[in-house]
C-alpha cells in the first residue's frame, strides 16, 4: 500500500451524488472504509465498491436506527460472513435516542457476540455518551484476539480512553475531534501506531458543504501541527498503521 490519504469511517452511500464519490475516491486513490447503517444497505455498497482496490464496505446496525430495525439482526447475522469490517455499530446514549438505550445494548450484544464466534472482524465503533459502557461491553463479549475495534469520533475521557488502549483498540481522527483543546490534548495522548483518520461524511462539513473522503488531508495537517510532525510522515504513520490493523 503506497502512502495515500485514509478515510476509516464514511457514509459513501449517504451522499446525494454517491456514484461520483466512489469514482472520485478510486481514482484519488483514497483508502476508505464505507460505513453501512442497516444491513439492508450492504449489498448494494458490496456492489459499488466491487471493481474497487481502496473502498472496503463494513456491515452496520447503527444504533440510531435499532428501534425500527432491531430485526435486521437476523439479517446481519446471516450476512457476516461474508464480510471482514463490521460498522457503524455501538451505542448512543444521546438524549434523543436513550429511550432506546436498552434495545440498542441487546443488539449491540448480539453484534459482538456474533463477531466473537466469526472471529477476525473489524469493527467501526459508536459511542456518544456512552464509552464506557462500550467498553464494558467489548470487554465481556469481544476478547482481544477475536476482532479489533476502531472508535469512531472518540468522546471518551483520558481514563476511557487509556481502557481502549489496553483492550487494543484503534480510534479513527475527524476534524470535528481536533476543533476544542480538551479533544486535542486528548488526542495527542494517544499511542501514535493506533491512530487513523476518518471525515464521517457527509456528516461533517468542510469549506460549507459535506466532507468527502479527500478532506481527511485537513485532519491529517491539523494532525501533523499537534504531533509535531510534518504531514507527509504522518501520512505515512496513518497509512502504516491501517496496514498493521488489518495485518
Amino acid at each position: 500500500m503506497s502512502h495515500t490519504l485514509v478515510d476509516f469511517h464514511c457514509h459513501l452511500d449517504l451522499y446525494r451524488d454517491y456514484e461520483t464519490v466512489y469514482k472520485k475516491c478510486c481514482r484519488d486513490k483514497v483508502e476508505v472504509l464505507a460505513v453501512t447503517t442497516t444491513p439492508r444497505a450492504w449489498a448494494k455498497n458490496v456492489e459499488l465498491a466491487a471493481d474497487s482496490a481502496n473502498i472496503r464496505v463494513a456491515l452496520g446496525l447503527h444504533p440510531q436506527l435499532v428501534a425500527e430495525g432491531v430485526d435486521e439482526l437476523v439479517l446481519f447475522r446471516n450476512l457476516l460472513h461474508k464480510a471482514k469490517y463490521v460498522g457503524e455499530v455501538g451505542l448512543d446514549a444521546s438524549p434523543r435516542y436513550f429511550r432506546s438505550f436498552e434495545l440498542q445494548k441487546k443488539a449491540f450484544e448480539g453484534v459482538l457476540r456474533a463477531c466473537c464466534q466469526e472471529g477476525g472482524k473489524i469493527l467501526s465503533l459508536h459511542s456518544v455518551r456512552c464509552v464506557g459502557e462500550v467498553l464494558r461491553m467489548l470487554e465481556t463479549f469481544l476478547p482481544q484476539n477475536k476482532g479489533t475495534a476502531v472508535f469512531h469520533w472518540f468522546t471518551g475521557n483520558a481514563s476511557e480512553a487509556k481502557r481502549a488502549v489496553q483492550l487494543g483498540c484503534y480510534f479513527s481522527i475527524n476534524s470535528e475531534m481536533l476543533k476544542s483543546e480538551q479533544r486535542r490534548n486528548l488526542v495527542v495522548s494517544l499511542p501514535r501506531e493506533r491512530l487513523l483518520t476518518e471525515t464521517d461524511g457527509p456528516f461533517t462539513i468542510t469549506a460549507g458543504r459535506p466532507s468527502s473522503p479527500t478532506d481527511v488531508i485537513f485532519s491529517l495537517k491539523t494532525l501533523a501541527m499537534l504531533l509535531k510532525m510534518d504531514v507527509e510522515t504522518v501520512k505515512s504513520l496513518i497509512s502504516l498503521n491501517l496496514q498493521r490493523l488489518e495485518g
